[in-house]
């Protein structure tokens, strides 16, 4: 976790030193990069000492890194994104308990075909930093997750609509996406029990499936100082239960106090039907939808540098 922690205070601390704003008509038609993003770092604490109502000392944090660098050059065009999270609480006498964990990174390069479309090839990939755990009871923690386990690898042909800077929209009829598992304990208790674990059998560490993809982004400043970014990705199987649709929704919304100081409110919903979520100690687990919001008041900064031919 301190490797973790030190990584994105380092990102938070380097990024910054990268802003430039030029935004005349000018160096916009003639600009090759568009590079930007929005790194935050939050922390909470409560302390009690006496308190007749009750409660625990509390402390924890987020850290939060969401960049892009985009290239158009004559009929080609080059979106990249990077997405880094990480968070982490302690209640009481509690240990450490991870809130936030995420890598996820997405590169398109796509061919103009007129009209804002595009013919596209995309490629994504999602993982995690480090281990996570459930807790089914105050003495208990199980190991779920680690980095690898699961990682996400998309590998899209397709359509990509691009009307302005703010909006795209990526349609592909031609996806395989592959799930991975690393862990050798996990996939062991996994295959012991006979369930699979995120989609991959037992007895497995890979598994490929074909089908339809789309991936949707939205960035715009809806008003002076509120930035909102959202990204909805759809992902349906043609072999295994079609009509069970892969989800993964998230939102950004960014209100800014003064250059450094911001409240910043994320979300993210998810649906697997393959993903197996436990529901407490000696309990069957099963699909569900998961969701996780986010919230806190802290540093942040926002960034855009154009490159110039």
């Amino acid at each position: 976790m301190k490797k973790v922690s030190f990584l994105l205070l380092f990102l938070l601390a380097a990024f910054p030193g990268l802003a430039q704003n030029d935004t005349t008509a000018a160096v916009q038609r003639d600009t090759v990069w568009r590079k930007g993003g929005i790194t935050a770092l939050s922390f909470n604490q409560v302390s009690l000492s006496n308190w007749a109502a009750g409660g625990d000392n509390s402390m924890g944090g987020n850290a939060l890194v969401s960049l892009y660098a985009n290239m158009k050059k004559g009929k080609w065009a080059w979106d990249n994104s990077l997405d880094l999270a990480f968070g982490a609480a302690k209640v009481g006498d509690d240990d450490w308990r991870k809130s936030d964990d995420k890598i996820d990174l997405n590169t398109k390069l796509g061919n103009d075909l007129g009209n804002h479309f595009y013919a596209t090839y995309l490629f994504g990939f999602k993982t995690q930093f480090t281990e996570g755990f459930d807790y089914p009871n105050d003495t208990t923690k199980i190991r779920i997750s680690n980095f690898m386990t699961p990682g996400y690898f998309i590998n899209s042909l397709g359509i990509d609509w691009k009307p302005n800077d703010d909006l795209s929209i990526f349609l592909s009829p031609i996806t395989m996406k592959t799930t991975v598992v690393t862990d050798e304990t996990l996939i062991r208790r996994y295959e012991e029990a006979g369930i699979s674990l995120f989609g991959v059998e037992p007895g497995e560490k890979v598994r490929n499936e074909a089908g339809a993809y789309m991936l949707a982004k939205y960035k715009h400043e809806i008003m002076l100082n509120v930035l909102f970014s959202t990204k909805l990705e759809l992902f349906s199987s043609y072999t295994n239960k079609p009509q069970n649709v892969d989800v993964n929704w998230e939102v950004i919304l960014a209100m800014k106090v003064n250059k450094y100081l911001s409240v910043l409110l994320t979300t993210q919903l998810l649906y697997d039907n393959d993903v197996f979520l436990p529901k407490g100690e000696g309990k069957n687990g099963g699909p569900g939808t998961q969701f996780k919001e986010t919230f806190g008041v802290g540093f942040s900064y926002k960034f855009e540098k154009y490159g110039v031919r």
